[in-house]
């Protein structure tokens, strides 16, 4: 009879390192002073830098700019706690943003304390959540604007007629009063148009798209007491196609003159254009689109607004009316776009995504 094979004559299959290289979580090991002293396969691809240069690497250093900062990875370590970061908003080595979820768990080892990091790309994911849920909640908002303001303007006709019929009967002096009315009755009217926005249909012709943003570039520099200073970065594999100029002029317009109002101290503005293949929009997936960004170093958007930022009459600037945003997030779904808005401090970029279906060689 046989007896059990020798524990120390088991084949070991596998090497902890070869598993961890198989997951698509990105797994690292820090030491006491937050150095990278382990790290799988995958960390090259969520962190966006070779595996070379995350060898013996302080993890802050792996980023331009990182939300999470040392304070709960020592506190981690000091208590000796597991525990989980959700959105954490990041600036990747290569200067692309994007959002992880990290997961901490400190352990022991030969008498030392080490700390295992877990991290989770979640912004290609969340973007896809978060633009369904906006596509919703922008017709819901626009469905609302629309009906309060027919609403709004029965009244303000009425008002506006009882006050000239009146004022046919008062003396020079008494007009006054009435003129006031009618002048407000003029600019409340104006405030719902705006509110209603554009109500035309876009009139799609063969247009080149860097013809249009340096329309908007001239037009912004015509009224720049800031003396922003603006910047090109064009891709000139964008073919001439079909959309409506006058209505992504006014779009992109809309979002310079805000960029503008943010630099009051004076900055640079980077107008970029980018195209992108087999992208999706509003779930569908398109073969080509442009991306058209506008990227400023101002303070950025404040948090408490940034989620509602396209919504009617939120700004963030004393005054404004809240309507640019809101006038340009419906001009780019006339045409099956998309504007979306990453910001922190010193640094907001929006980006205007138009689909690219019909195209000419030239224009």
């Amino acid at each position: 009879m046989t007896g059990a094979e020798p524990e120390s004559n088991k084949t070991v299959l596998f090497q902890p390192e070869q598993l961890s290289d198989l997951l698509s979580t990105a797994v690292l090991v820090l030491d006491q002073q937050l150095q990278i002293c382990f790290h799988n396969a995958a960390c090259s691809q969520v962190l966006s830098i070779s595996a070379k240069r995350l060898s013996d690497q302080p993890f802050l250093e792996l980023f331009q700019y990182c939300e999470l900062g040392k304070e709960p990875l020592l506190r981690a370590l000091q208590q000796q706690t597991s525990f989980a970061i959700s959105d954490v908003q990041t600036i990747l080595h290569d200067g692309h943003p994007t959002l992880l979820d990290v997961y901490l768990s400190p352990f022991e080892h030969q008498q030392q304390w080490y700390l295992l990091l877990e991290i989770r790309q979640i912004e290609r994911q969340r973007k896809i959540s978060q633009e369904n849920v906006q596509q919703h909640q922008h017709h819901a908002a626009r469905e609302l604007v629309r009906n309060l303001a027919h609403e709004i303007k029965n009244p303000l006709g009425g008002l506006r007629g009882a006050a000239q019929l009146l004022e046919s009967s008062l003396s020079d002096e008494q007009k006054e009063y009435t003129q006031l009315i009618i002048a407000q009755a003029d600019r409340l009217r104006k405030l719902v148009d705006r509110l209603l926005g554009p109500y035309r249909p876009p009139q799609q012709q063969f247009a080149n798209l860097h013809q249009v943003i340096e329309r908007v570039c001239q037009l912004a520099q015509l009224d720049n007491p800031a003396q922003v200073r603006f910047q090109r970065d064009y891709d000139p594999s964008i073919p001439v196609f079909r959309f409506d100029p006058e209505l992504i002029e006014q779009a992109l317009l809309n979002i310079v003159r805000n960029a503008q109002q943010a630099l009051e101290q004076g900055g640079h503005i980077l107008l970029q254009s980018r195209i992108l293949y087999q992208h999706t929009l509003h779930g569908q997936r398109h073969k080509l689109v442009a991306a058209i960004k506008v990227i400023d170093n101002g303070p950025g958007i404040p948090a408490d607004i940034r989620d509602t930022l396209f919504y009617p009459m939120v700004s963030g600037k004393p005054g404004g009316s809240g309507l640019g945003l809101t006038i340009a997030q419906t001009l780019l779904h006339q045409h099956g776009g998309w504007i979306d808005c990453d910001s922190w401090p010193g640094h907001t970029e929006f980006t205007l995504y138009l689909p690219i279906s019909d195209t000419e060689e030239t224009v």
